[in-house]
């Protein structure tokens, strides 16, 4: 296995100790992973001298709110199996890379609308060696309608992406029925959680669980919010580009 990467420009011994230790707050043994991580760190480092990739700088910053923020997702138990992901608004690639990476089997979709951060995750997961990961760019309102992605994957994930309303428009319309769709959200979405019933009953959507934790070494809280997939959703969702989160369901 190959990394195309600058020697040196890895996770040093501090950053290998704190990903593993974080992996297993979280319950997952990394170090089969250890190398895939360093690289990936190494790769944002170096995408980040040529574009704004990620708002981060410190390696503490990276390992703790990327790696390990990406990884809260597999508390969850939805991840077995040859899943089709999409990560909506991927950005640098998170949570989708570090998902990826820990679940190879899965085949992820990393979708954002910005071209150049579509063109590192290009680099990355060819450095990476990543099969079965596939950068895309284009917007969500308009890919959802496509038949190719319509109602096509068994899984969703967005992280700080919108506000619940707006991502309900915006993911729900990818998901099979029966596949669930997982927002990354900070410790307070009671406010958007309240009036997300009216969305979910447009949308085929559903409330299952809402799942509060505490990201490892920061005293930063986190909700994972998982929405089921209980009926077609009407071919009118999503809206056209900018309307969801300018005209919210809810």
């Amino acid at each position: 296995m190959r990394f195309h990467v600058k020697q040196g420009g890895g996770l040093s011994e501090e950053g290998r100790a704190l990903l593993l230790e974080g992996g297993r707050a979280l319950g997952l043994d990394l170090r089969p992973q250890l190398e895939r991580f360093s690289a990936l760190y190494a790769l944002l480092r170096e995408g980040s001298q040529r574009t704004n990739l990620t708002a981060l700088r410190t390696e503490r910053e990276v390992v703790a709110k990327h790696f390990l923020d990406s990884l809260t997702l597999l508390v969850l138990p939805l991840w077995e199996g040859p899943l089709r992901v999409l990560d909506l608004g991927t950005g640098a690639g998170f949570p989708g890379l570090p998902l990826k990476i820990v679940r190879p089997e899965l085949e992820v979709v990393l979708l954002d609308a910005t071209r150049k951060k579509v063109a590192f995750l290009q680099e990355a997961v060819k450095a990476l060696g990543l099969q079965g990961a596939y950068p895309l760019w284009g917007r969500a309102e308009e890919l959802a309608h496509r038949p190719e992605h319509r109602e096509a994957y068994h899984r969703v994930v967005a992280r700080a992406v919108a506000p619940l309303c707006t991502l309900c428009e915006l993911s729900l319309p990818f998901l099979r029925v029966g596949g669930r769709m997982v927002a990354q959200k900070g410790p307070r979405v009671t406010e958007e959680l309240e009036p997300l019933p009216r969305a979910l009953g447009l949308l085929g959507g559903s409330l299952e669980e809402v799942r509060s934790l505490h990201l490892p070494f920061l005293e930063e809280g986190r909700t994972l919010v998982v929405l089921g997939k209980v009926a077609p959703t009407p071919r009118t969702y999503p809206r056209r580009p900018g309307v969801p989160g300018k005209k919210p369901l809810c």
